[in-house]
Order: C-alpha cells, then structure tokens, then sequence
C-alpha cells in the first residue's frame, strides 16, 4: 500500500476505480485513506455484496459489472484519475482488449496501477510456480504508455503506468 501511496498520491476528491475488487480492501484505502472518489467493480456478485457489507457510512461505490465485455457507460464516471488493478490481470482472457478498455477509461495524466505475480518466481516445486503473468504478457502490459515505472516486489510486480 505505501508504494502505490507514494505513486497515485492524494485523491482531492478525483474518480477512482478499482477493478476486480473483490472484498473492496483496496477501494477502501483508496477512497478513505487517499481521498478519491472511488468506485469498485467486480465480476462475481458475492464479491460486490461482501465488499458492499464492510461499508460503515458513506465509502466506495460498488458496481458488478466485467470490465472486460460490459457496457462501459454504465459506470459512474466517464474517465479516471486511478484505475487499480490488484491480482487481476493475469486472468484476464483477452489482454490487449482489457488494456484498450483500461485506456478507454483513464483520464488525461492518469495512472494505471497494476499489482500482479510473475510466472516463476515461486519455488520451482511450489503448486503456484507459473500463477502469474510471462515476460510476453508483461511487455504487452507496460507497451504503448508514456511512462512506465515498475517495483520488483519478489514474487509480486508493480507496475505505474501513464498514458
């Protein structure tokens, strides 16, 4: 979280969303922690209600919808300052696609902030060993933005990236 902190910065009340998320941790330190106006969207509706159900007073607004296939309007805002996307690009399907409608999405000096594993840093033995994303998939990730900057974090990769 004080990576990303460090990265996105205070929110002034400027749209955010985060995608695939899940029981809404990350929109909720987004939106409480950081100030911006947050919506989270899920695919899967008990993911939406388990994050709408940790809500105590006014939060993140929480939306079902598949960022991948879905109408695109139908979310609350027409652009983004911080589009979040943690553990979740490494399923999607069609990543050129998910990359488009991404871009679709952010504002004008946005960033879009992606949380994902690498395929192989496990142990070799390990059952998860290849659950994260390939060198491929990660140079189409970080190719076609204006900045890119990325944080080794292990098993894990940051990635900040701006159109």
């Amino acid at each position: 979280m004080r990576l990303m902190d460090e990265h996105l910065g205070p929110g002034r009340g400027r749209p955010a969303l985060d995608v695939g998320c899940g029981d809404g941790a990350l929109a909720r330190h987004l939106h409480h922690e950081l100030g911006y106006r947050t919506t989270g969207i899920d695919i899967s509706p008990s993911a939406i209600a388990l994050a709408a159900g940790h809500n105590s007073g006014p939060g993140p607004a929480w939306r079902c919808a598949d960022i991948a296939t879905g109408d695109l309007t139908a979310l609350p805002e027409p652009a983004y300052a911080v589009i979040t996307c943690r553990l979740v690009y490494r399923w999607m399907d069609d990543k050129r696609a998910f990359l488009n409608r991404v871009r679709h999405l952010l504002a004008p000096g946005g960033i879009f902030w992606v949380v994902t594993e690498i395929t192989g840093r496990r142990p070799a033995t390990g059952p998860l060993q290849d659950l994260g994303i390939t060198p491929a998939q990660a140079e189409l990730l970080t190719a076609g933005w204006s900045a890119v900057h990325t944080s080794d974090l292990d098993v894990l990769c940051c990635y900040a990236l701006r159109p």
